[in-house]
């Protein structure tokens, strides 16, 4: 039996999609579908249902992918102890990272890690907090890294710094000249936000709520997708916003923003999050280890 076989049959039974499979997998959908079917001529057996659009495992199915598991497991556990042996670290990592994360955290880190380890090919997916989340809990991303809470206990969520978030508004803003300011004053002007599913968006509705105020009291002007975008359009005078400090360095060096510090101060932490898994690839280790060393020479930098 074809190793590729059991793989793209797992990969589909995890998802529980044939189209998501065939994206994780970078194949065509009915060449993920031949590969299913071939596997299911195998077994003489159908391994899942199709039904409106939606597919389940059978019962047999069901048993397959429990050995499916195992057995991907057993080869996890024989990679590692050869690569421990040989020393050899190579392979391929997916990485997934918010927007913030990926433009103004990841590169540093990245290009440090691939220097040390050349061998490593990694690839980045950037999304929204949910969707790296979302890519986490289904094994699309090996590890992914967010500015927001994470609520699956079943996932391994380690913390790396604290973010500070600032109030940014254009020079000539009536605003300017303060270097601190309430939140709720702030809240008084045109505000322009991120969109729904940004950890950003949903770490500053919390520090809302917590200051006794409802997320209500946001006169919301435009709802953007990325820090950059979000920058542009203050400094284009379409509003204030609330933004990572560490996003606007070059704004305020231009000059082209000015920054005020929240009354109550606001930080967010950047955690890793990944699966429990037991066995995990000796690159995987090694990027999670290279990541705490530089979380923790970078915990000072908010």
């Amino acid at each position: 039996m074809s190793d590729r076989r059991l793989q793209v049959f797992h990969t589909v039974a995890r998802l529980l999609s044939f189209t998501k499979a065939a994206e994780n997998l970078h194949m065509t959908q009915p060449a993920v579908t031949f590969q299913v079917r071939q596997l299911e001529e195998y077994f003489n057996t159908r391994l899942f249902d199709r039904t409106h659009n939606r597919i389940s495992l059978t019962e047999a199915g069901g048993r397959v992918y429990e050995y499916a598991d195992r057995i991907f497991e057993l080869y996890e556990e024989m990679e590692n102890a050869v690569r421990e042996m040989t020393g050899e670290i190579s392979g391929v990592l997916i990485i997934g990272a918010s927007t913030t994360i990926a433009e103004y955290m990841l590169p540093a880190l990245l290009g440090d890690f691939k220097h040390k380890y050349p061998d490593v090919s990694v690839h980045l997916k950037v999304s929204n907090s949910d969707g790296i989340v979302s890519m986490v809990e289904n094994n699309v991303i090996d590890l992914g890294v967010v500015e927001s809470p994470v609520m699956n206990k079943n996932l391994v969520v380690e913390e790396c710094k604290l973010d500070q978030l600032v109030a940014i508004v254009p020079p000539k803003h009536p605003l300017s000249r303060k270097e601190s300011i309430a939140v709720a004053e702030l809240l008084e002007y045109p505000y322009i936000g991120r969109e729904e599913g940004s950890g950003t968006r949903e770490v500053i509705y919390d520090y809302l709520r917590k200051q006794g105020l409802s997320p209500d009291i946001v006169h919301v002007s435009i709802e953007l997708g990325s820090p950059e975008a979000i920058k542009g359009a203050v400094e284009a005078g379409m509003g204030v916003s609330i933004a990572s400090e560490a996003t606007i360095h070059k704004e305020l060096r231009l000059g082209t923003l000015v920054a005020l510090k929240l009354e109550s101060a606001l930080y967010r932490p950047f955690s890793f999050v990944h699966q429990k898994q037991k066995f995990r690839r000796h690159a995987m280790d090694e990027l999670l280890d290279f990541a705490r060393n530089y979380c923790e020479t970078h915990k000072g930098d908010h």
